[in-house]
Parts: structure tokens; sequence; C-alpha cells
């Protein structure tokens, strides 16, 4: 009887031991040994929410959503707006900008609709283990948005680059269910530059706000140095590996959910978390926007910290009242714009101090460069499935810049020609073949090649 009682206790203090554990748990946690982002790392941020509530405006002359850091959009800028009804829910609505203040082409995709059936038929399309890709496993709905996406409107972003110059970036920039599209799109045009009229990979960049879990380990890490991800606190969606489809199928029973994953990952050690092929991460280098404390009330000034994470990347999940709200659009740049306007101030302080900055602008380059291949080989030492290994990286970089030097001999004026063809009608590049290749880098990809065109995804 004693032992049965002895028992009890035991199992009563650690429950009690792992509830006080979640429920202390904080987002600010997850990022507390990552060290703070630069003010040019950060600032494209805050504008490029901007343009993302420019999807939902119906009138740029008069915005319903006033900018949190009176950056406003330029209405004649506005190449094109694609509605739910364009898109026949083939996609979100997104909106294509030419930004020439900051010189760069923007696609911007909203984030899920709630009363929006395509969407949740986007999310539902997916099966754990279902899409390989790109030596790695992707979310099929999102990839067949994105090979929609980009079957659509390849040939604007290529004339629209080579019209406004080589200086120019392309950028998809995406919010929740858009993130997935806009990050599984840059990958894919990464792999076949050639047929964005051979775009410099370092001209490639995608923000994905608020994101969604929709790669593998090994790609989020691989494309770490032209995916960037922002999460703001507490934010579920980036810290949950639960398929995106069964997490909107419990919407309005969110919390029970929440709570249960808690539970059942408690259990699940973490070495089994990154063996596991099929699990899906949020994409790229991330940045952390921190502004509450461990039992303090109200928001604090906000810090941005960033890395390339391999374990321990974002997966827990954080009990919060703002797990929801920390995932809106309008927080997300309301305090991206705050915490720009700290390192400014910042900045402006060590200007006046006469003290040289923290971190040269060269030297953190460098810094990147170098997190990106620790984090390469990080995730080879931790037998991450198709982890990419360093001396293969440094291959594909060296082949991209032999590439890149080829690219330039081509006369402008000719990629000109070839891109008003193209909007004619004429030669209209097929994303569906071109794709093939990264299809085909995987065991069954074949198989799972047949099956998408039977399903007629990605089609135009």
């Amino acid at each position: 009887m004693s032992v049965a009682c002895g028992m009890e206790y035991v199992v009563a203090i650690g429950c009690c031991r792992w509830a006080w554990k979640r429920c202390t748990y904080i987002g600010s946690y997850d990022s507390a040994t990552w060290p703070t982002a630069t003010l040019d790392e950060f600032l494209p941020v805050p504008h490029l929410c901007r343009l993302i509530l420019a999807v939902y405006e119906e009138d740029l002359h008069n915005p319903k959503f006033p900018p949190a850091g009176g950056y406003r959009l330029n209405p004649d800028w506005l190449v094109k707006r694609v509605t739910y009804e364009q898109t026949e829910g083939k996609a979100p609505p997104y909106i294509i900008y030419a930004d020439h203040k900051h010189e760069e082409i923007v696609i911007a995709i909203r984030g899920l609709n709630l009363i929006k059936e395509s969407d949740y038929k986007l999310l539902l399309d997916n099966r754990l283990g279902m899409q390989m890709f790109d030596g790695g496993y992707v979310h099929h709905g999102l990839l067949k948005s994105a090979l929609w996406l980009l079957n659509q409107e390849s040939d604007t972003l290529c004339r629209l680059w080579v019209d406004n110059g080589s200086s120019y970036k392309i950028v998809f920039v995406g919010h929740s269910l858009g993130s997935g599209v806009a990050a599984l799109a840059t990958i894919i045009v990464a792999n076949h530059r050639d047929q964005l009229a051979g775009i410099p990979r370092n001209k490639l960049r995608c923000y994905a706000l608020a994101p969604a879990r929709c790669m593998s380990l090994n790609l989020a890490v691989k494309y770490a140095d032209m995916i960037y991800s922002v999460v703001l606190q507490d934010d579920f969606l980036p810290r949950t590996a639960t398929p995106l489809e069964d997490i909107f199928k419990s919407i309005f029973c969110l919390p029970c959910l929440m709570l249960a994953i808690c539970l059942r990952d408690t259990f699940i050690p973490e070495g089994i978390k990154l063996r596991d092929p099929r699990r899906l991460y949020a994409p790229g280098r991330m940045y952390h926007i921190v502004e509450r404390k461990f039992c303090k009330c109200g928001r604090f000034p906000p810090v941005v910290r960033t890395a390339i994470p391999v374990d321990g990347r974002f997966e827990h999940i954080v009990l919060s009242c703002n797990a929801t709200s920390d995932h809106g659009i309008i927080w997300i740049e309301r305090e991206a714009e705050k915490a720009l306007q700290v390192m400014k101030h910042e900045e402006e302080e060590d200007k006046t101090r006469m003290t040289p900055p923290k971190t040269q602008r060269i030297e953190r380059l460098q810094t990147i460069e170098k997190e990106h291949k620790d984090a390469l080989e990080r995730a080879v030492s931790l037998n991450v499935p198709h982890a990419v290994t360093t001396t293969s990286y440094e291959e594909e970089e060296g082949m991209d810049i032999e590439e890149e030097d080829d690219d330039r001999i081509i006369n402008t004026a000719d990629l000109s020609e070839s891109s008003s063809s193209t909007a004619g009608g004429g030669t209209r590049a097929n994303w569906d073949k071109v794709v093939e290749k990264l299809f085909k880098r995987n065991d069954s990809g074949k198989l799972l090649l047949k099956q998408h065109h039977e399903e007629g995804g990605g089609r135009s």
C-alpha cells in the first residue's frame, strides 16, 4: 500500500513539474542564446509587411491600414493585383509591386482567409511524407500553388527585372499560408534561374512572415542564405510540427489542440524528431522579435534575435494568450517597425558618442556566411536525413558563380527581346517541365511526378 502511495506521489510530482515547465515557458526562451540582428539585416521587414497588407487594400490611394512607420506605397508602382476569382482557388491573392525606392520587384502573397474554402483545400492537400522534392520533403498543396504562381507570373517578373536593370532584386514575401507558397517558389526559381532571365542567386530573396512549416529540415538549412523567416514572440504556427491541415481543422479549438501537442511532444526525444525526414519546419534563417518577459506585464522595446538553428528550432509550443494574436500581420508590422526604430536610435546614439559600430558591415556579412556553413555542418553531425555537406554546398555555389559569369555575357537587349516575346504569348516558360529535375533528385521522383500530373497539379 505504501509503495502504491509512493508511486502516486512520484507521478503527481512529475505531472506538476511538467505542467510548471510548460506553463512558464515563454517564446523568448527559444532564441535566448542567439545574437541580435543588425539594422541592415532587418531593414526590409516593415515595408514588406506593408506590401502584404496592400493585398487586403481595395484602393492604395486611401489605405484602410495606416502605415506603422510612415512608409506609404506608391499606387503608380503597383504592377498587378490578383484576386481569389482570378486565382480560381489555386493560390492565395497576391500583388506584384515594382519598389523603385528599394530596387526590388516584389510579389506579396496574403495569408489564410478563414472564410475561403479554397485556402483550406490547399492546406488539406497533403499527407505526412507525401511529397519529396529537391532531396527533402515539402507540403504538397503549397508546392502545387507555388508552381501555379510561377506558371502565371514568371514572364512578368522576368520582364520587370530586365527592364529595371540588374541592380534590382526579386523578392517573394508571404504571410502564414502565403509564406509557404513564397518559400517553395523561391526554391524552384533558385534551382532554375535560367528561366527567370538568368537572375543571380544573390538577387533572389524570400521573407516568410509568421511562417508555415512547409519543408524538411535539410531544405530549411540549405536555403537559409536566401529565405528569411520572421517570428513574433509566441506565434503558434512556426512552433508546431502538427500538419497544417490538422491545425486548421481544429482552428476553433486551437487551445485544446496546442495543449495536446505539448503533452505528446514531451515524450518524443529530440533525436527522433531530427531524424524524421518527413517532419516539416519553418524555412531558412530565423528572425525572432522578442517583446515580452517572464512574469512581466506589458510589452517592452522589441529586440530582434537571429540564427540558423538546427536542433531546438522552434519545437516548443508556448501556452500563451498571445499565441494567436502574435500570428497577425498587423501586429508583426507594428512590432517590426518598433524594433527597427530601436535599432536606429541605438545607431544614432553610437554616432553621437563617436563610438564605432559593434559590428562592421563587411564583418557581419562574413559572419552570416560562416553561420550558414556551420549550420550545414551541424545538420550533418546530427544525422539529419539528406543534409547537405559543406563541401557539396560549396561545389553548388561554385557552379552558381560560373553560371552567373556566363549570364553576364548575355546581351541585355536579347533578354529584353526574349522577355517581350514571352509576354506576348510566344515561348512561355512551363515550370511543370522545368521542375522535373528537382523531382528526379529523389529515388521515387518519377512516380511522384507522374502522380502530380495525373492529379492536374500545378497546371496553369
